[in-house]
């Protein structure tokens, strides 16, 4: 797996400051999507052990909130094996910080079994999520008065909730 950036203080993808990991790799394609390199899923840098021990690092802070999963796409299928393992150690470690994850495929129609994306990984990297934004960015929807989400179509759902 490869990821575009890591943003150590991000305000805009969750509530409070926030880690936000944005990994490389996408098949959606939205029109007027603003991370497009990140289609690619050779861009930036390989994500290493060293690269997950960074991020742990950097969420031990008190004043930072959370971490949040970006993209590209982190559900599509070769990011998923990396991306559980990463998930589960944040919980263990820092199990205080709630886990935002950021998709264009939709909770029921593409990450439920039998749905586009789903893999022996899926399930479990949903229980460690606690809030999914779902839904692929869709400019004819944009709305910037949204709260943490980009088009109107896009929903905030709370896992936790299930």
């Amino acid at each position: 797996m490869y990821y575009g950036e890591i943003k150590k203080c991000d305000i805009a993808n969750g509530p409070g400051v926030r880690v936000s990991l944005f990994v490389s790799g996408c098949r959606n394609h939205c029109l007027g999507c603003f991370n497009k390199e990140t289609w690619d899923f050779c861009y930036g840098k390989p994500f290493t052990p060293e690269t997950k021990e960074h991020i742990i690092e950097l969420l031990k802070p008190d004043y930072i909130e959370g971490f949040s999963l970006l993209g590209g796409e982190p559900f599509e299928p070769e990011n998923q094996k990396e991306l559980v393992l990463l998930l589960k150690e944040i919980k263990e470690i820092c199990p205080d910080k709630n886990i935002w994850c950021y998709t264009g495929y939709t909770y029921e129609k593409d990450l439920m079994q039998g749905g586009k994306v789903h893999t022996s990984f899926t399930e479990e990297m949903l229980s460690y999520i606690d809030i999914l934004v779902d839904g692929r960015f869709i400019e004819a929807q944009k709305d910037i008065t949204l709260k943490f989400r980009g088009s109107a179509n896009q929903r905030i759902l709370n896992l936790n909730e299930r």
